[in-house]
């Protein structure tokens, strides 16, 4: 029974730090793939790694689940040295690759009665076909489990990826890409498993979904060439990054961009369609009571207001495309 808690493994503290990473180096001939990378994450966090494409996420994640060797540095799961304990690193980790390797040849079952017997001192002989009936149910696999898994579509395929990270219980979970492929229907039940499944683990995700990262994760580590930019919670990046406001208005009657630049406050105006503007507000001063003031001064009715912070997607474009200064 996998009961996606501590309780029956090890009663760990409150902020047990199950990954830590100090200093970690990659590289390949002249380029550094991962430069000095230092971060931890605690028990029951969902973390986002977050990167553009060749930023080091998966590079990161391969040294985490011992794949590949670091150049220099340590790295520690759940207590364990990557590089000195990669079996007991190995026990403890479920990890979902970017491009989910699967033996297309062979049944749903099939596979993870495989990969079960994989983890004799997790799971038992005489548990094993509980165990794979548990992981079918919760990764929805239900109606395609007597498929070979090349007939399934990427999702299926997907699920089944999640279904072999889960299958032994581990303490913490590494997903690449997890949700890649997935139709909005699952991709809300795959979101739901994670959330519930990082109450107890630890969950480190890669992803270029920012929505899912908004809707999931408890915090955010960013990464750009191979370099850690931003390491904090979602709202506190957006704060630190002086997030602009915007703000949309529509008035009754047609307006210049000239008496609009002249509100107290305002740093930037577009005409959008219309009477429609939008109006870049300084950070944290909020000008919907000038606009009004406006309006009222120039015989004019707002129809429309609607005020809007700075996303995660336009803060993770300014961190990953800023030029790096000495």
């Amino acid at each position: 029974m996998i009961n996606f808690s501590f309780a029956q493994t090890n009663a760990y503290p409150k902020l047990f730090m199950s990954i830590k990473v100090n200093n970690i180096t990659k590289q390949y001939g002249n380029q550094k793939a991962l430069n000095n990378v230092s971060f931890e994450i605690n028990s029951g966090e969902i973390v986002g790694f977050l990167g553009p494409n060749g930023a080091g996420k998966s590079t990161m994640m391969k040294i985490l689940t011992c794949f590949i060797p670091q150049t220099a540095g340590t790295a520690l799961v759940c207590g364990h040295d990557v590089a000195e304990q990669s079996i007991q690193v190995r026990k403890c980790v479920g990890y979902l690759a970017e491009h989910n390797p699967l033996y297309h040849d062979m049944y749903v079952k099939e596979y993870l009665t495989f990969i079960a017997g994989l983890h004799p001192d997790k799971i038992s002989r005489n548990s094993i076909a509980s165990q794979i009936k548990e992981m079918i149910d919760v990764t929805g696999l239900q109606i395609e489990q007597n498929k070979k898994i090349g007939a399934l579509s990427k999702g299926y395929r997907q699920r089944v990826g999640l279904a072999q990270a889960l299958i032994h219980d581990p303490k913490v979970l590494i997903l690449d890409e997890p949700t890649t492929g997935l139709d909005p229907n699952q991709l809300a039940e795959i979101r739901a498993l994670i959330k519930k499944t990082g109450k107890e683990k630890t969950v480190m995700l890669s992803t270029h979904i920012m929505q899912e990262v908004e809707a999931i994760c408890d915090r955010v580590i960013i990464i750009n060439k191979g370099e850690i930019v931003a390491n904090d919670k979602t709202e506190n990046i957006q704060k630190t990054q002086g997030s602009k406001q915007v703000i949309f208005v529509e008035f009754d009657k047609e307006t210049s961009l000239n008496l609009i630049m002249n509100i107290v406050g305002v740093s930037e105006a577009k005409n959008t369609t219309g009477n429609c503007w939008q109006i870049i507000a300084e950070p944290e001063k909020d000008i919907r009571s000038e606009i009004f003031q406006f309006a009222v001064q120039n015989n004019l009715s707002v129809l429309t207001l609607q005020k809007e912070e700075q996303k995660l997607e336009d803060v993770f474009k300014i961190l990953t495309t800023a030029e790096k200064t000495e």
